[in-house]
């Protein structure tokens, strides 16, 4: 990342100040966590500290500030405090939509404990900047910390921006290591899982530009004639707007490098609309990058598990999902249902623990994800893992969601959650609902509709659609949903349901 500062200001005794913020996470885990009575600060800085170029590809993409708010759920506790920053400031009526559907506390007592504070600052840099750039800000936020010893800083991600951050607040980071972060990039994340002994496609890591792109290119046709395509992709890049599919069509064996150096300019594939063969390759001398093979076959999935490395070194298996993919060739992530087909999610949970073991023992604490591309075959399914989101993900908030929202837990024997009344919920969730037919609904028609169409969330039943990316409708036309039911066909029939009404409601009158 350029343009940013504090990015490298780390020395010694910062590091030692850090480390020793760090320790306090044990306590705060055992003596805390588990007590829903017990006095709590939580903050929380949703800063997309991403790569800007990459970051710029995603419509509506400071709204993603949103998607923690599910956070507010904790305020069930009825000693927890939450202190939530943001660029903009979140509309009152966002807030109320979610304060409302708090189990079992009146939400006027929920929002005497809730702190929202904004930077009131559109522009570019990462939240997380915006804040360090404020001190007065930085105070305020310290203010509202009740009881610094019982109190932490959660985030999307974790950089030196962050740990910067816990430092001037003087509380630990709920996250890894900012020093390990690499961990989570495409070529360490290969090494990672193949470590940990689970299958990765055929290809390259740690490629510098786009000669060494051509070489691995090379190796894996000589290698594999029959391939068809490859993957190429940034080593920073996410939810697959880094990513680019390179076709071997009419690729004459015996000249292959030649071949793809002439070709390769016109034959990728771009997963992320208006992307330039130029700015690839100088965002990939940048980044660095991997290549690999392009997995095909008839039946063809993609799943992910999502795991936590507590802060007492447990491995903890927390949700598979089947993700919704989208895009040229089918890269970008658009939703998921939970949970995973039952023929697998048991072996996506085993591989999960596996990598979540050898991250463990690398040093990392906090959430992280293992995305598959899942083949069947006569003798079962054949996972390959592609890739290690070693932060929240874009399954991190539906599954808080649900967990929040109806108390259930999660059955590591079926890979199932289930409702205090013994059954299980599933649900169909996404990100990217809508479009230009839903430009120009606000926040309160959004509401409106859904109850006009009893189609919003039931805490009686446990069942209903729970919005989210509600400030991104009426400019992008764009929406998240979390729709919940008691089988996958009935959260799929919400989201159908939600949509057509959503697009009816919205169109021209007389």
């Amino acid at each position: 990342m350029t343009d940013v500062k504090h990015a490298n200001d780390v020395g010694d005794e910062k590091l030692q100040r850090y480390y020793r913020l760090q320790q306090r996470l044990v306590d705060i885990y055992r003596d805390i966590f588990p007590d829903p009575h017990a006095e709590q600060t939580v903050v929380v800085v949703p800063s997309l500290t991403l790569d800007p170029r990459e970051l710029a590809k995603i419509t509506g993409a400071h709204h993603y500030e949103e998607r923690m708010l599910f956070l507010m759920m904790l305020l069930q506790m009825p000693r927890t405090r939450l202190v939530y920053i943001t660029s903009q400031p979140i509309p009152p009526s966002v807030i109320d939509y979610f304060l409302h559907l708090l189990p079992g506390i009146p939400s006027t007592h929920a929002r005497r404990r809730l702190t929202m504070l904004a930077c009131h600052d559109a522009s570019s840099l990462p939240l997380v900047q915006k804040i360090l750039d404020r001190p007065r800000l930085v105070r305020k936020i310290r203010a509202a910390i009740r009881c610094p010893e019982a109190a932490h800083l959660t985030c999307f991600t974790s950089t030196n921006l962050e740990r910067e951050l816990a430092l001037q607040l003087g509380i630990p980071l709920y996250a890894t290591n900012p020093d390990l972060k690499y961990l989570g990039h495409k070529g360490p994340g290969r090494e990672i899982m193949t470590q940990a002994g689970i299958l990765v496609p055929t290809g390259m890591e740690h490629l510098a530009d786009e000669n060494a792109m051509i070489t691995a290119l090379h190796h894996l046709k000589q290698n594999n004639p029959g391939l068809r395509k490859a993957v190429i992709k940034l080593n920073e890049g996410f939810s697959g707007e880094g990513n680019a599919v390179f076709s071997f069509a009419d690729c004459p064996q015996d000249r292959i490098a030649e071949w793809i150096t002439a070709n390769l300019p016109e034959r990728i594939l771009f997963e992320a609309a208006g992307e330039t063969w130029t700015r690839y390759c100088h965002k990939f001398r940048d980044m660095q990058g991997i290549v690999e093979e392009f997995v095909e076959g008839q039946d063809k999935r993609s799943p992910s598990v999502q795991c936590r490395i507590n802060p007492v070194g447990e491995v903890q298996v927390i949700s598979t999902h089947d993700q919704i993919l989208g895009g040229p060739s089918g890269q970008i992530f658009l939703g998921c249902t939970f949970p995973a087909d039952a023929e697998y999610r048991m072996e996506l949970q085993e591989a999960g623990r596996r990598v979540g073991e050898v991250l463990r023992d690398r040093g990392v604490i906090g959430r992280f994800g293992v995305d598959f591309v899942s083949v069947r075959e006569p003798d079962g399914w054949k996972h390959y893992a592609i890739e290690i989101n070693l932060r929240k993900g874009g399954t991190t908030h539906t599954f808080m969601m649900l967990k929040f929202i109806t108390n259930c837990h999660y059955d590591g024997d079926t890979g199932e959650f289930i409702v205090p009344g013994g059954e299980s919920r599933c649900y169909f969730a996404s990100d990217n609902v809508g479009g230009d037919s839903l430009v120009g609904l606000c926040p309160d028609d959004l509401i409106d509709i859904a109850v006009e169409h009893n189609l919003h969330f039931h805490s009686t039943i446990q069942q209903g659609v729970v919005f989210h990316l509600i400030g991104a409708l009426s400019e992008f036309g764009k929406l998240g949903m979390v729709c919940i039911g008691d089988t996958p066909e009935s959260a799929k029939a919400f989201h159908d349901q939600t949509l057509a009404a959503l697009e009816q409601a919205n169109q021209p009158g007389d």
